[in-house]
């Protein structure tokens, strides 16, 4: 039953990793805090005030408040324990119990979460969730398990569009020669190409200070993410041409879910799943918010035609018939059914 929300938030190990572990040795690992308390840390890059970190906090609350106090877990946003990346490489030994991971920097783990990051393979945003939220998104979730990462649940991510310092892009021909960010990804780097872009990526945590030297010209994301990242403050133009929705996705190291007892992974499991719900409702609302407050601090929204855009990256999906496995995912994808949304009278 759904519950009403009453508040609201195989690679080496990196040196600041390492750094990491030892940090967490210090402050307590998952599983036990010395008063019989079973504590799961979650540690993410995001700001406080993103609608992904609140349904992660809400999560939290849905977890304490089932297991009567006997379960709690403890959130650490902001890159405190180290880029997507490195926090993914943590959860693979073990040293923190969940993440928050785009679903582009997770396929460096998951090789079958490319499928997510290709543009223009989500009809509509029913499509989208038809996908994540039936077998295809399950299974997915559960494909990462050999390298010790369990999916629970996605995040909605909206829709990344692209954001300049200079130039306003209407077209792919506006890419040409630009640098653009994107995320530790071969595949968004491989989209950024087909489009006419340089592709540079470039970490969160670095990127407001890339735009504002001129390191890069530009890079996408969602408006919630462009808003709150501040980056509307170095970039004057924001095209919505939507060209991918990659989720976020919720991940658990297997080392820390097969040592919870089977009651506990039910109610983590439930626990993420009604936090995902949450989060779908809020985070409409803050993408409106944001295109309407970094429009208003002088931002030029602009809605391209976005036919182009797919005509750029046909060769790039069909490329992928060369990767049996992912041109299997992509063939599940375009099978799923939009559903059929009834229009308000």
């Amino acid at each position: 039953m759904r519950r009403v929300a009453s508040r609201h938030g195989a690679s080496e190990i990196s040196l600041k990793a390492v750094y990491s572990v030892l940090l967490l040795t210090l402050i307590g690992l998952a599983c036990s805090d010395g008063s019989g308390t079973t504590v799961i840390k979650l540690a993410h890059g995001l700001d406080v005030s993103h609608p992904v970190h609140l349904a992660m906090m809400r999560m939290g609350e849905i977890v304490a408040e089932d297991s009567g106090g006997s379960v709690r877990i403890d959130v650490y946003p902001s890159e405190q324990l180290g880029t997507e990346r490195e926090c993914v490489e943590l959860l693979q030994i073990g040293s923190i119990g969940m993440t928050k991971v785009s679903a582009s920097v997770a396929e460096a783990f998951i090789p079958s979460f490319k499928v997510l990051s290709l543009p223009y393979l989500f009809r509509n945003r029913q499509h989208l969730f038809a996908v994540l939220e039936g077998d295809v998104g399950r299974a997915l979730l559960l494909d990462g398990q050999e390298s010790r990462l369990r999916g629970l649940c996605y995040f909605d991510a909206g829709s990344r569009s692209f954001y300049t310092r200079n130039q306003r892009v209407n077209s792919p021909a506006d890419l040409v020669g630009l640098k653009v960010r994107t995320q530790e990804s071969a595949t968004a780097m491989r989209m950024v190409r087909a489009l006419g872009g340089s592709a540079t990526p470039i970490s969160w945590g670095e990127l407001y200070t890339a735009l504002q030297q001129g390191v890069v010209d530009g890079a996408e994301n969602n408006p919630p993410s462009f808003y709150l990242s501040r980056h509307y403050e170095v970039c004057s133009y924001y095209s919505l041409d939507e060209h991918t929705s990659v989720p976020d996705v919720l991940l658990m190291s297997t080392r820390v879910w097969e040592n919870l007892d089977p009651k506990v992974q039910a109610l983590v499991q439930e626990a993420s799943l009604e936090a995902a719900e949450y989060q779908k409702e809020i985070w409409a609302e803050a993408s409106t918010e944001a295109l309407a407050a970094v429009e208003k601090a002088g931002v030029e929204i602009i809605r391209p035609d976005k036919a182009p855009f797919e005509a750029a990256v046909t060769e790039l999906i069909e490329e992928y018939r060369d990767e049996p496995e992912i041109w299997e995912w992509i063939e599940r994808i375009r099978e799923v059914e939009s559903p059929v949304v009834e229009e308000q009278p």
